[in-house]
Protein backbone atom coordinates (compact mmCIF):
# COMPACT_ATOMS: atom_id res chain seq x y z
CA UNK A 1 0.00 0.00 0.00
CA UNK A 2 1.17 3.47 -0.95
CA UNK A 3 0.84 6.68 1.05
CA UNK A 4 -1.46 7.61 -1.66
CA UNK A 5 -3.97 4.80 -0.36
CA UNK A 6 -3.58 6.05 3.30
CA UNK A 7 -5.91 8.22 4.78
CA UNK A 8 -4.89 11.62 5.78
CA UNK A 9 -4.21 11.88 9.80
CA UNK A 10 -3.86 15.46 9.83
CA UNK A 11 -3.47 18.18 6.80
CA UNK A 12 -0.18 20.44 8.84
CA UNK A 13 0.93 21.85 5.34
CA UNK A 14 0.17 21.08 1.71
CA UNK A 15 4.01 19.91 0.94
CA UNK A 16 3.26 16.64 2.63
CA UNK A 17 0.91 16.13 0.47
CA UNK A 18 1.43 14.66 -2.89
CA UNK A 19 0.04 15.48 -5.83
CA UNK A 20 -2.48 12.16 -6.39
CA UNK A 21 -3.90 13.46 -2.97
CA UNK A 22 -4.22 17.24 -3.50
CA UNK A 23 -5.83 16.04 -6.62
CA UNK A 24 -8.10 13.93 -4.94
CA UNK A 25 -9.43 16.73 -2.21
CA UNK A 26 -9.44 19.15 -4.75
CA UNK A 27 -11.82 16.47 -6.82
CA UNK A 28 -14.21 15.83 -3.47
CA UNK A 29 -14.09 19.58 -2.69
CA UNK A 30 -15.78 20.45 -6.53
CA UNK A 31 -18.35 17.60 -5.46
CA UNK A 32 -19.53 19.15 -2.33
CA UNK A 33 -19.94 22.75 -3.42
CA UNK A 34 -23.69 22.44 -3.76
CA UNK A 35 -23.78 20.87 -0.47
CA UNK A 36 -21.54 23.38 1.12
CA UNK A 37 -23.54 25.77 -0.07
CA UNK A 38 -26.79 24.94 2.25
CA UNK A 39 -29.76 23.29 2.54
CA UNK A 40 -30.06 19.57 4.24
CA UNK A 41 -28.92 17.22 1.75
CA UNK A 42 -28.92 14.50 4.28
CA UNK A 43 -25.00 13.64 4.04
CA UNK A 44 -23.82 13.77 7.48
CA UNK A 45 -20.98 11.68 7.84
CA UNK A 46 -19.24 13.55 10.80
CA UNK A 47 -22.71 13.21 13.02
CA UNK A 48 -21.76 12.03 16.53
CA UNK A 49 -18.08 13.90 15.84
CA UNK A 50 -17.26 16.91 17.77
CA UNK A 51 -14.82 20.01 16.04
CA UNK A 52 -13.35 22.89 17.93
CA UNK A 53 -11.83 25.68 16.49
CA UNK A 54 -8.80 26.72 18.60
CA UNK A 55 -7.84 30.36 17.03
CA UNK A 56 -5.76 32.44 19.11
CA UNK A 57 -5.63 34.79 16.02
CA UNK A 58 -8.52 36.68 14.84
CA UNK A 59 -10.29 35.32 11.76
CA UNK A 60 -13.15 35.97 9.94
CA UNK A 61 -13.12 33.63 6.85
CA UNK A 62 -11.44 30.79 7.66
CA UNK A 63 -12.79 30.23 11.03
CA UNK A 64 -16.65 30.80 9.77
CA UNK A 65 -16.26 28.81 6.53
CA UNK A 66 -14.72 25.38 9.19
CA UNK A 67 -17.95 26.42 11.33
CA UNK A 68 -20.12 25.65 8.22
CA UNK A 69 -17.91 22.64 6.91
CA UNK A 70 -18.37 20.77 10.52
CA UNK A 71 -22.09 21.90 10.48
CA UNK A 72 -22.69 20.91 7.07
CA UNK A 73 -21.38 17.44 7.39
CA UNK A 74 -23.32 16.95 10.94
CA UNK A 75 -20.72 17.62 13.32
CA UNK A 76 -20.74 19.62 16.86
CA UNK A 77 -18.78 22.33 16.37
CA UNK A 78 -17.09 24.58 19.36
CA UNK A 79 -15.49 28.27 18.84
CA UNK A 80 -13.00 28.56 21.08
CA UNK A 81 -12.89 32.11 22.54
CA UNK A 82 -9.19 32.74 23.33
CA UNK A 83 -10.64 36.26 25.43
CA UNK A 84 -12.41 33.93 28.02
CA UNK A 85 -10.20 31.03 28.05
CA UNK A 86 -8.00 29.54 30.57
CA UNK A 87 -4.84 30.47 28.01
CA UNK A 88 -5.36 33.99 29.60
CA UNK A 89 -4.58 32.27 32.68
CA UNK A 90 -1.25 31.09 31.18
CA UNK A 91 -2.59 27.51 30.15
CA UNK A 92 -0.70 26.17 27.57
CA UNK A 93 -2.22 25.33 24.02
CA UNK A 94 -0.92 21.78 24.56
CA UNK A 95 -3.24 21.65 27.55
CA UNK A 96 -5.62 23.37 26.33
CA UNK A 97 -5.91 20.40 23.06
CA UNK A 98 -5.83 18.18 25.98
CA UNK A 99 -8.56 19.66 28.21
CA UNK A 100 -10.90 19.22 24.69
CA UNK A 101 -9.45 15.47 24.11
CA UNK A 102 -10.62 14.72 27.56
CA UNK A 103 -14.01 15.83 26.52
CA UNK A 104 -14.31 14.00 23.43
CA UNK A 105 -13.36 16.26 20.92
CA UNK A 106 -11.69 14.26 18.10
CA UNK A 107 -11.51 17.22 15.18
CA UNK A 108 -9.19 20.21 15.58
CA UNK A 109 -8.97 23.17 12.77
CA UNK A 110 -6.08 25.23 14.96
CA UNK A 111 -4.73 28.93 13.96
CA UNK A 112 -1.78 29.65 15.75
CA UNK A 113 0.87 33.12 15.44
CA UNK A 114 4.05 31.22 16.05
CA UNK A 115 5.52 29.08 12.83
CA UNK A 116 4.84 25.61 13.91
CA UNK A 117 2.45 25.49 16.81
CA UNK A 118 0.47 23.13 14.71
CA UNK A 119 2.99 20.50 14.09
CA UNK A 120 4.34 20.29 17.46
CA UNK A 121 0.86 19.42 18.51
CA UNK A 122 0.92 17.09 16.23
CA UNK A 123 3.47 15.01 17.62
CA UNK A 124 2.08 14.98 21.13
CA UNK A 125 -1.84 14.47 20.37
CA UNK A 126 -3.94 11.00 21.22
CA UNK A 127 -3.85 8.94 18.84
CA UNK A 128 -7.30 9.65 17.37
CA UNK A 129 -7.21 13.09 17.48
CA UNK A 130 -7.53 14.77 14.25
CA UNK A 131 -5.69 18.53 13.47
CA UNK A 132 -6.22 20.89 10.55
CA UNK A 133 -3.50 23.85 10.63
CA UNK A 134 -6.02 26.63 9.57
CA UNK A 135 -2.83 29.24 9.80
CA UNK A 136 0.87 29.17 11.59
CA UNK A 137 2.79 32.20 11.49
CA UNK A 138 4.06 32.93 8.59
CA UNK A 139 4.81 29.60 7.50
CA UNK A 140 1.40 27.69 6.29
CA UNK A 141 -2.00 27.65 5.43
CA UNK A 142 -3.16 24.72 3.38
CA UNK A 143 -6.82 25.00 3.33
CA UNK A 144 -6.66 28.47 1.79
CA UNK A 145 -4.48 26.86 -0.93
CA UNK A 146 -6.79 24.31 -1.25
CA UNK A 147 -10.08 26.62 -2.10
CA UNK A 148 -7.63 28.60 -4.43
CA UNK A 149 -6.49 26.03 -6.43
CA UNK A 150 -10.01 24.89 -6.93
CA UNK A 151 -11.21 28.13 -7.69
CA UNK A 152 -8.22 28.49 -10.50
CA UNK A 153 -9.53 24.88 -11.53
CA UNK A 154 -13.30 26.32 -12.21
CA UNK A 155 -12.21 28.91 -14.33
CA UNK A 156 -9.16 27.83 -16.03
CA UNK A 157 -8.96 23.87 -15.83
CA UNK A 158 -7.19 21.40 -14.33
CA UNK A 159 -4.02 21.69 -16.98
CA UNK A 160 -2.31 24.11 -14.84
CA UNK A 161 1.11 23.46 -17.34
CA UNK A 162 -0.19 26.11 -19.54
CA UNK A 163 -1.12 28.99 -17.13
CA UNK A 164 1.05 32.05 -16.12
CA UNK A 165 0.72 32.85 -12.43
CA UNK A 166 1.32 36.09 -10.65
CA UNK A 167 1.72 36.61 -7.23
CA UNK A 168 2.20 40.17 -6.09
CA UNK A 169 2.64 42.09 -2.68
CA UNK A 170 3.89 40.58 0.64
CA UNK A 171 5.14 37.43 -0.27
CA UNK A 172 7.57 37.31 2.46
CA UNK A 173 5.24 37.93 5.20
CA UNK A 174 2.45 35.71 3.82
CA UNK A 175 1.87 31.80 4.46
CA UNK A 176 -1.35 32.07 2.01
CA UNK A 177 1.61 32.48 -0.63
CA UNK A 178 4.04 29.15 0.87
CA UNK A 179 1.00 27.19 0.74
CA UNK A 180 -0.09 28.38 -3.05
CA UNK A 181 3.12 28.24 -4.31
CA UNK A 182 3.48 24.53 -3.02
CA UNK A 183 0.39 23.70 -4.29
CA UNK A 184 1.11 25.00 -7.54
CA UNK A 185 4.05 23.30 -8.36
CA UNK A 186 1.97 20.40 -6.95
CA UNK A 187 0.11 21.01 -9.95
CA UNK A 188 2.44 21.71 -12.33
CA UNK A 189 2.08 25.23 -13.22
CA UNK A 190 3.94 26.75 -16.63
CA UNK A 191 4.92 29.75 -15.11
CA UNK A 192 4.50 31.79 -11.18
CA UNK A 193 5.81 35.32 -11.24
CA UNK A 194 6.17 37.24 -7.94
CA UNK A 195 6.48 40.72 -7.56
CA UNK A 196 7.16 43.05 -4.69
CA UNK A 197 9.17 45.34 -2.92
CA UNK A 198 12.45 44.09 -2.43
CA UNK A 199 11.81 43.91 1.53
CA UNK A 200 8.43 41.81 1.02
CA UNK A 201 10.30 39.40 -1.50
CA UNK A 202 10.72 35.96 0.49
CA UNK A 203 13.87 34.08 0.35
CA UNK A 204 15.22 32.02 -2.41
CA UNK A 205 14.04 28.50 -0.65
CA UNK A 206 10.43 30.13 -0.95
CA UNK A 207 10.60 31.67 -4.77
CA UNK A 208 12.56 28.48 -5.90
CA UNK A 209 11.37 27.98 -9.60
CA UNK A 210 9.64 31.55 -9.56
CA UNK A 211 10.59 34.55 -11.83
CA UNK A 212 11.28 37.52 -9.36
CA UNK A 213 10.37 40.82 -10.51
CA UNK A 214 11.51 44.29 -9.66
CA UNK A 215 8.20 45.68 -10.68
CA UNK A 216 4.52 44.37 -10.40
CA UNK A 217 4.26 45.13 -14.20
CA UNK A 218 6.78 42.69 -15.33
CA UNK A 219 4.69 39.90 -13.36
CA UNK A 220 1.14 40.82 -14.95
CA UNK A 221 2.15 40.79 -18.37
CA UNK A 222 -0.22 37.81 -19.91
CA UNK A 223 -0.77 36.30 -16.23
CA UNK A 224 -3.68 34.36 -16.57
CA UNK A 225 -4.28 34.59 -13.02
CA UNK A 226 -3.52 37.45 -10.53
CA UNK A 227 -2.97 36.67 -6.81
CA UNK A 228 -2.61 40.00 -4.55
CA UNK A 229 -1.90 39.48 -1.40
CA UNK A 230 -2.56 41.51 2.18
CA UNK A 231 -0.01 43.75 4.02
CA UNK A 232 1.16 41.47 7.08
CA UNK A 233 1.39 44.61 8.85
CA UNK A 234 1.16 42.46 12.22
CA UNK A 235 4.06 40.75 11.00
CA UNK A 236 6.37 43.22 9.42
CA UNK A 237 8.99 45.32 11.36
CA UNK A 238 8.68 48.90 10.97
CA UNK A 239 9.80 50.88 7.92
CA UNK A 240 9.54 47.73 5.49
CA UNK A 241 7.20 50.55 3.52
CA UNK A 242 7.59 54.07 3.25
CA UNK A 243 3.72 54.68 3.64
CA UNK A 244 0.27 53.04 2.23
CA UNK A 245 -0.72 55.43 -0.40
CA UNK A 246 3.48 54.68 -1.98
CA UNK A 247 2.65 50.80 -1.64
CA UNK A 248 -0.28 51.55 -3.40
CA UNK A 249 1.54 53.74 -5.72
CA UNK A 250 4.05 51.58 -7.04
CA UNK A 251 2.54 47.92 -6.45
CA UNK A 252 -1.57 48.47 -5.92
CA UNK A 253 -3.68 46.23 -8.38
CA UNK A 254 -5.28 48.71 -10.71
CA UNK A 255 -7.23 48.79 -13.86
CA UNK A 256 -4.55 50.27 -15.16
CA UNK A 257 -2.22 47.28 -14.05
CA UNK A 258 -4.52 44.09 -14.73
CA UNK A 259 -4.67 45.51 -18.40
CA UNK A 260 -1.73 43.75 -19.10
CA UNK A 261 -2.46 40.71 -18.03
CA UNK A 262 -4.79 38.57 -20.30
CA UNK A 263 -7.95 39.20 -20.69
CA UNK A 264 -9.79 36.58 -19.26
CA UNK A 265 -7.24 36.89 -16.15
CA UNK A 266 -8.70 36.16 -13.02
CA UNK A 267 -8.13 38.33 -9.97
CA UNK A 268 -7.68 36.43 -6.22
CA UNK A 269 -7.30 38.12 -3.13
CA UNK A 270 -7.01 35.72 0.58
CA UNK A 271 -8.86 38.49 2.34
CA UNK A 272 -9.03 40.66 3.90
CA UNK A 273 -8.52 43.26 1.59
CA UNK A 274 -6.75 46.58 2.34
CA UNK A 275 -9.09 48.42 -0.40
CA UNK A 276 -6.67 51.11 -2.13
CA UNK A 277 -3.16 49.71 -0.67
CA UNK A 278 -3.43 46.43 -2.59
CA UNK A 279 -6.19 46.04 -4.61
CA UNK A 280 -8.29 49.06 -5.90
CA UNK A 281 -12.62 49.19 -5.74
CA UNK A 282 -12.56 48.98 -9.76
CA UNK A 283 -10.67 45.85 -9.60
CA UNK A 284 -11.86 43.75 -6.58
CA UNK A 285 -15.75 44.57 -7.32
CA UNK A 286 -14.93 44.31 -11.00
CA UNK A 287 -15.90 41.27 -13.79
CA UNK A 288 -11.99 39.69 -13.22
CA UNK A 289 -12.43 39.09 -9.62
CA UNK A 290 -13.23 35.72 -8.15
CA UNK A 291 -12.37 36.49 -4.76
CA UNK A 292 -16.47 36.13 -3.45
CA UNK A 293 -16.13 32.73 -4.95
CA UNK A 294 -12.62 31.58 -3.23
CA UNK A 295 -14.74 32.95 0.25
CA UNK A 296 -17.75 30.21 -0.96
CA UNK A 297 -14.73 27.52 -2.21
CA UNK A 298 -13.92 28.05 1.27
CA UNK A 299 -16.48 25.67 2.71
CA UNK A 300 -16.26 23.44 0.15
CA UNK A 301 -12.44 22.41 0.20
CA UNK A 302 -12.62 22.28 4.46
CA UNK A 303 -15.66 19.83 4.28
CA UNK A 304 -13.10 17.93 2.01
CA UNK A 305 -10.19 17.62 4.39
CA UNK A 306 -12.85 16.59 7.13
CA UNK A 307 -14.30 14.17 5.39
CA UNK A 308 -10.79 13.00 4.90
CA UNK A 309 -9.55 12.93 8.64
CA UNK A 310 -12.38 11.76 9.76
CA UNK A 311 -12.58 9.28 7.25
CA UNK A 312 -16.12 10.00 5.80
CA UNK A 313 -14.19 9.97 2.56
CA UNK A 314 -11.11 8.73 1.76
CA UNK A 315 -9.12 11.42 -0.03
CA UNK A 316 -7.48 9.79 -2.20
Amino acid sequence: MTRDDLPLRHLLAIDALSATTLDALLRRAAALRPLALGGDHGHRPLAGATLANLFFEPSTRTRCSFRLAGVRLGAEVIDFDMAASSSRKGETIGDTLRTLEAMGVTLFAIRHGVDGAVAALATDCAPQTRLINAGDGRSHHPTQALLDMLTIRQHKGEDFSRLKVAILGDIRHSRVARSDLHALRLLGTCSIALAAPPALLPDSTVSQGCTVHDHAEEALHEADVVITLRLQRERMDEGLISSADAFYRDWGLTAERLALARPDAIVMHPGPMNRGVEIADAVADGPQSVIREQVSNGVAARMAVLEALAGGQPAS
